[in-house]
């Protein structure tokens, strides 16, 4: 059997393909840095994180991108010898406008380096590229709206892609409004048959989405709805582990078995937040012999065991539990925000065997932010990590963090007080939207020598979340109170789905005098717990 969620954690807006024995599925990665995260599997059942392909500048800079802006809804498909991305840059999301760009990247092996991008178009989101099978290519997305209410979500657009001329060309084709449910994005276009299949994320992001189906004789329409409108929901489910399933895509195998993976989101027991983020699921489904995909037994509900395909069993290598950051690179688990000059944010080799943060920008920066951070992939876990500052100024400060965005995280921060000198300090902020306004959780600054290493832990059990430090090879000692770890969700500050990420835990140095602190960590551990 398959466990569900296969991509635990931050992990949105599947896209899978096949390339012979091998599956890839793209997920989007918002304003963390560097963009879109394949995972590989040949079972289905185990997956292994292996690139994220937009790693410089010519290919991504989110410098000044709100949160939840950046990387949304990547394609990724297998043809013609070479692996196909696309994605789009989302610049701005508020208001009546989008600030978006869809662009274009190819490589023939997947774990090498890609190509620079080809610009597409900037007309909506959610970009996907579709080989036909006479050779030519076609993409489709939405179109957004900016003059219509309620919803500026504008349908969904086709224009054929010119792969000699590098660009789009011809008429463009708004194919598909959308069923009733309404906010119709995410689309992807098949072909089997004498139909053209087009599938599409419906109804939000939050608690109402759905992965929608249509089909049509002729590209370019009328497309005709699904049956039952719907392939995959929770909506209709309130009790299911599964929530907020939708957006989806499907894969066949080599025995033509056919799998849905789509996102979905676990809300703790009793809360309507989901802390990990929108995740990633997979489903079983079946032809049916009216030509309509199904999922296998009842239909619509997204299930925690899928059965799995007849494929060989292939295990990865567990991601280990501690890094003590020996290599020049850093561990392909963490991630940093926005900015593509990472030179400037931290270094590896400046002090062999750590992690050397420089102190740029205040928390919650759009532009430039020393924040590196792995995802929180379960609701119980611990992480740690030591870390040697000198700061001289209260607006200097590194340390441990958990973090959504700037307007939601806890920091337990070495820093400098005039009356106390060297400290530790727990600044949080409560997921208090639009503002980011900070609290400090200590009524008065903790002492610790100057210079000396810091060990800091955070551990989370569901809601709670406590931090820790120790100085040498003492105890630990608990730090402020107890605060609350389900503040940091995608449901906190502007409803079921007006953020997109999921927490984080990670490393952080912040420098707002401009003298560019350092601040080194010797090695950082996280697991997760039952």
């Amino acid at each position: 059997m398959i466990q569900n969620p296969i991509l635990r954690g931050f992990n949105p807006d599947p896209s899978i393909t096949r390339a012979g024995d091998d599956y890839y599925i793209a997920t989007s990665t918002f304003e963390w840095y560097p963009g879109v995260q394949i995972h590989h599997s040949r079972d289905l059942i185990h997956w292994q994180l292996i690139k994220r392909p937009l790693d410089r500048a010519t290919q991504l800079d989110m410098r000044g991108n709100g949160d939840s802006c950046g990387v949304w809804a990547p394609c990724l498909n297998y043809a013609d010898g070479l692996f196909w991305l696309t994605y789009s840059d989302v610049k701005r999301r508020e208001g009546n406008f989008k600030d978006v760009h869809n662009y274009l990247v190819t490589a023939p092996s997947i774990d090498g380096r890609w190509s620079d991008p080809i610009y597409l178009n900037s007309s909506g989101f959610d970009p996907s590229l579709f080989h036909d099978d006479d050779g030519r290519k076609w993409l489709v997305n939405l179109e957004w709206d900016h003059r219509s209410r309620p919803s500026k979500f504008g349908g969904i657009v086709l224009q054929e892609f010119d792969p000699a001329a590098k660009c789009l060309t011809g008429p463009m084709h708004n194919i598909f409004p959308g069923s009733p449910l309404g906010k119709t994005e995410g689309p992807h276009l098949y072909r089997r048959g004498e139909y053209y299949y087009l599938v599409t994320a419906e109804g939000g992001t939050g608690y109402d989405h759905a992965v929608s189906m249509a089909r049509s004789k002729s590209i370019t329409g009328p497309y005709e709805f699904h049956p039952q409108w719907h392939v995959v929901t929770s909506r209709l489910f309130p009790e299911a582990e599964l929530q907020r399933a939708g957006h989806g895509d499907f894969v066949e195998t080599q025995d033509g078995d056919v799998y849905v993976v789509h996102l979905t989101g676990r809300p703790i027991s009793g809360l309507r937040r989901c802390p990990l983020g929108r995740e990633t699921a997979i489903q079983k489904a079946q032809w049916d012999a009216d030509g309509w995909l199904r999922l296998c037994g009842d239909p619509l509900e997204p299930r925690m065991h899928v059965p799995a395909p007849d494929l060989p069993i292939h295990v990865f290598a567990d991601e280990p539990v501690r890094h003590d950051f020996d290599s020049e690179s850093l561990p392909l688990a963490f991630q940093w925000l926005r900015s593509p000059y990472p030179e400037r944010l931290f270094s590896l080799t400046a002090r062999p065997g750590h992690l050397r943060l420089t102190g740029r920008e205040s928390i919650g920066s759009w532009f430039e932010q020393s924040l590196i951070a792995r995802r929180q992939t379960a609701l119980n876990y611990f992480a740690e990590t030591v870390v040697e500052a000198r700061p001289e100024s209260h607006q200097q400060m590194a340390g441990l963090i958990t973090y959504y965005n700037r307007c939601a995280f806890h920091y337990l921060a070495l820093t400098f007080d005039a009356s106390a000198g060297t400290c530790l300090h727990v600044f949080s902020c409560a997921g208090d939207w639009p503002n980011g306004q900070l609290t400090v959780a200590l009524d008065t600054a903790v002492a610790v020598p100057q210079g000396q290493p810091v060990r800091m832990r955070v551990e989370v059990e569901g809601c709670a979340l406590r931090f820790f430090y120790a100085l040498d090879a003492n105890a630990w000692t608990r730090i402020g109170p107890i605060l609350d770890a389900s503040l940091l969700s995608d449901e906190v500050g502007q409803g079921d789905h007006g953020n997109f990420t999921g927490a984080f835990v990670g490393m952080a140095a912040h420098d707002v005098s401009g003298q560019a602190m350092t601040a080194d960590f010797d090695y950082f551990e996280y697991q997760d717990l039952a």
